[in-house]
């Protein structure tokens, strides 16, 4: 029972779809908004990340749990250091520029008045869980994570302002 064999080819026929150029040329081009950085709000949101990080660092560096408000303000903490980082890729890439089904001026502006509020009311928190008397072994970090959850507050509210006209102009068109 033997099989008859057939004859190969030996021709090779290649075929391109428009789908793989068109997914070939269009990753290829990486836009990087470097401008960006050097804008205030650019300096506020690399200023919300790195003061952002301390606050977290600070307290996570410590028996934390020990005291249940700060739960809440490492949850503020971490997750707006995590959305900040993440929006930041998005204006340096130019990948709002690829999505225009986004209102991102009022993505930015709610992200940015939530931030705002989220990270006062953590700010508030963190600093009437501080007392020397609860443990002094920890006292120093977690009063530098209240002043510096305020200035990331502050940041917020610089970037919250600047949303909002960039929100209100957009609206006004």
């Amino acid at each position: 029972m033997e099989d008859p064999q057939r004859p190969r080819s030996h021709t090779v026929t290649t075929t391109a779809s428009s789908f793989a150029e068109n997914f070939s040329t269009s990753s290829s081009s990486f836009a990087y908004d470097r401008e960006f950085l050097r804008t205030l709000p650019g300096l506020l949101i690399v200023a919300e990340i790195v003061l952002g990080l301390l606050v977290w660092t600070l307290i996570a560096g410590t028996e934390y749990f020990r005291v249940p408000a700060f739960g809440w303000v490492m949850f503020v903490a971490v997750f707006y250091w995590v959305l900040t980082v993440f929006f930041l890729i998005i204006y340096i890439t130019m990948t709002y520029t690829r999505i225009p089904q986004v209102p991102w001026t009022t993505v930015g502006l709610c992200f940015n008045s939530s931030a705002f509020v989220l990270y006062l009311s953590a700010a508030v928190v963190d600093a009437s869980s501080v007392s020397p008397e609860r443990d002094s072994h920890n006292f120093n970090s977690w009063a530098a994570s209240s002043f510096f959850a305020f200035l990331v507050t502050i940041c917020y509210a610089g970037n919250t302002y600047f949303s909002f006209i960039a929100w209100r102009s957009r609206t006004v068109q």
